[in-house]
Formats: C-alpha cells, structure tokens, sequence
C-alpha cells in the first residue's frame, strides 16, 4: 500500500511539473503591469542597416516583436541581421507598421524625404546622437520633426549603447530618456522600452531633446572639477617643493640636485596633496553648518558654489586615497631611511567615519613630525616656510570648527535644526485630556 501511494504521488507531481513548464515564467509587462503586454507581436520598423541598427533588430526580436528592416541594399545587408527579421527596401517597411526607428546620422535625414506621404501619422523615434556638444542650434530630433511634420517625432534610446541593446539591460544603465510633445506616442515607446526590459524615463516635451543628447558626450561629468582640483593642488605643491629643494641648493650652494624631480620632489608632493584633498572633503559640512546655524533653517538653499562643493565629495575623497596610494608606490622605490621618513597615514583613508579620524591622525603625524623644524631658521629657504605648514591650514580649520560644532550648545541647536526645526518659528500642540477629548486649553511647545 506504501508503495502504492508513493507511486500515485510521484505521478501527480510529474503532472503538476509537466504543467507547470508548459507556462513562461516571466511574462512580459507593459506600464499598467498587465501581464498580457499590448506590444507584444507588434511589427516595428527599423530605417537603417548600421551596427546601431542591427542590435536593435536583435534586442526587438528576442523581446518578441516582429521586426521590419528598411535598407537601401536589402540583399547584401539581409545576411548581418537575425532570421527572424524581415529586410527589405525602405519603402516597404514604412508601409508595414506604425512605429519606425530612424537609427540613421542627421546628415542622411534628407534621403528619406521621398518617403513623406507613406510616413503620415507614423511615430518616427530618433535614436542619433551628434558629434559634439551643442553642435547644431537644434537638436536632431528637432530637424527631423521640421522635416516631417505630419509624423510624431519621439526622441529615445541614444544613450543606450549597440552593446548594450545585443546584451540586454543586465549591465550598466537600464534607463532610457523618452522625450516628445506627444504624450500618447511616449506612452507607447515606453511600453515598448518596458518590454525589451529597460526602465523608460518621460524627460518632458521635445525641447529636453538637445539636452538628452548632449549626455552621452559628457566624460565623466561628476569627475572634471575634483580632478582639475587635484591638478591644481599638485602643481602648486610640487612648483613649491621644487624651489625649496632644487632650486634653492642650485643658487645658494652651487649643488646640482636635479636628480630629486622624479622621485623625492614628487613624492613629497603626493601625501600633500593627499592630506589637503582630504580636509577639503569635510570642510564644505562646515561651512554648511554654519550657514544653518546662522540662517537657524535647514529649508534655505546653500549657494551654488557650496552646494557643487558638497555634491563632488565622494569624488575629492577617492582622488585623495588615489593621491596616498601612490605616495605609498613612491616611498617604496626610496631607500628604506627615506620611505620610513614619509610615514603613510592617509592610506586608512575610508570616506565614512573612519575620515574624520583619519584626518586626525594625519595632523597629530604632521604636528609631532615637524614642530621642531618649525623653529628652524634653515627651514625656511627663500623665506618659505616648510610645506608641511601650509598643508595644515586646512586641516587644522576642519579639526577646530568640529570641535567647536561638538560642544552642547551648538551641537543640540545644529541637531534641531537639522531635524526641522526654524529659528523664530512656534508650532502649536493641543494635549488630550485623560478621558481621550481633546482638552480646551492649548500648550506651545517651541520645536
């Protein structure tokens, strides 16, 4: 009977599983998370037979539309896309389907004017990007829309990349910028964005268009001010070292010690740049918690400059580690009673709690480094003082104003602030009685 049952059991799970398999596991879905997509088996067309072009034949058809290639030389070009795809002249493929890719460069815009009349009331997306930042007055998806006025014009898919469409949105970026003054035609592209599994973003009318395609021209954006800092900061570092220690000994004794460019001049830069980089993490929080202590609101917007200053933070601490690492690098092609002179602290550099401390522990190593020679009057060459006093400046100014900012009275008053609470503003509470009405007398409680 055991067995029986045992067999009987095995049966109905190998039904169930049977089933079961038969269904997708993932279906796909459309904005209003219907399961059943409206998009599904739906025929885009794609104007172009480029690589842009091709992987996006590739990505359509593995997302389950049927696609429509238009090319000027289908035969040759039939062999470079999927199967499943359907090349053929240009003029077929508009007349097959109401959505059209454009993956065509500005410039060849105007070959597709004898296609006019079939492509009336069709959505034309551009998916082009230009050469150079701001190249043109208007943007591409602009000069297109003056081409073909009776098409809908949507601007879309430029900042994903050919790579990207073949491997699918697993890696980098998932969103997509959709622009358009036609709220219907993005609502479609959208919904075919959302099924071929990225994240569609409504970016406003046409005139974000130019904007939309300036990104994918910018290197880096968060990037360019840390680093022209950090260049900065090293050229002035090393202008300095390098009069003190070369150029000094060249004029007063006659000594050739040009030798010390690459090696010493720079690595004694490095952990300056390093420590300087490090305190201008922090001490644009400074310069915010005064301003609110001030003001006595945290609602008012800091100025521009702070605010640049505060967003770009992660960006100057990691440059600064970058800047200690390779002083570590350094240090080691030194002799070893050299590189244990350079003691790297700033290598503990994490940007969380731990930064702050060590900043602490870089000015404690600096001031018990060289309080002597502060006092030296050989120090002082061309009457530069050491370059170890003017990285301290900064450092010793974060270190202070936290000290100042932990005592209670400032430190209760920034914490309020910080959690809503305005200087010369009252907010009113009314207690409830003990028999759960509220009682007729009110008391102000200052927030």
């Amino acid at each position: 009977m055991l067995l029986g049952k045992l067999r009987k059991a095995s049966e109905g799970r190998g039904r169930m599983s049977g089933g079961d398999m038969a269904k997708p596991l993932l279906g796909h879905r459309s904005a209003e998370g219907d399961p059943t997509a409206p998009a599904a088996g739906r025929t885009i067309g794609v104007l172009g037979s480029g690589d842009f072009a091709r992987s996006l034949a590739i990505r359509l058809v593995c997302s389950g539309f049927k696609v429509v290639v238009g090319s000027r030389n289908p035969k040759r070009k039939a062999g470079l896309f999927p199967s499943a795809a359907e090349v053929t002249f240009q003029a077929e493929a508009v007349k097959k389907t109401d959505v059209i890719f454009v993956a065509v460069f500005r410039e060849h815009y105007s070959t597709l004017c004898d296609l006019a009349d079939v492509l009336v009331g069709k959505i034309l997306v551009d998916v082009s990007n230009n050469t150079e930042i701001n190249h043109h007055k208007e943007s591409n998806a602009e000069y297109l829309a003056s081409l073909f006025p009776a098409c809908t014009v949507v601007k879309g898919f430029n900042v994903v990349s050919a790579w990207t469409l073949q491997s699918g949105a697993r890696d980098g970026n998932k969103q997509v910028l959709i622009c358009s003054n036609n709220q219907e035609a993005k609502r479609t592209i959208a919904e075919i964005a959302q099924v071929m599994g990225f994240t569609p973003v409504d970016m406003g009318c046409m005139s974000s268009a130019c904007e939309i395609e300036n990104i994918p021209l910018r290197l880096l954006p968060a990037w360019k001010i840390p680093i022209f800092l950090s260049l900065g900061l090293f050229l002035c570092f090393f202008t300095y070292n390098l009069v003190r220690q070369v150029i000094h000994p060249y004029i007063r004794e006659q000594k050739n010690k040009f030798y010390k460019i690459p090696i010493e001049v720079v690595n004694t830069t490095l952990p300056c740049v390093a420590y300087v980089m490090l305190s201008l993490v922090y001490l644009p929080g400074v310069l915010a918690a005064c301003l609110q202590l001030y003001y006595g609101t945290k609602y008012r917007r800091f100025p521009d400059w702070l605010d640049q200053w505060l967003q770009h933070r992660k960006q100057i601490g990691l440059l600064s580690f970058f800047c200690a690492a390779l002083h570590a690098v350094y240090s080691l092609c030194l002799p070893m009673r050299r590189s244990h002179r350079y003691q790297l602290i700033e290598t503990a550099v994490k940007q969380s709690t731990l930064g702050f401390v060590a900043l602490l522990i870089s000015t404690l190593h600096t001031l018990t480094y060289g309080w002597s020679r502060a006092f030296d009057e050989n120090q002082y060459k061309f009457y530069l003082p050491p370059t170890y006093t003017l990285t301290l400046l900064v450092p010793c100014t974060v270190i202070l104003a936290k000290v100042v900012f932990s005592l209670p009275c400032i430190h209760h008053r920034l914490v309020r602030i910080r959690r809503g609470w305005e200087k010369g503003r009252y907010v009113k509470f009314v207690l409830p009685s003990a028999t759960g009405e509220y009682s007729s007398g009110e008391t102000s409680s200052h927030v």
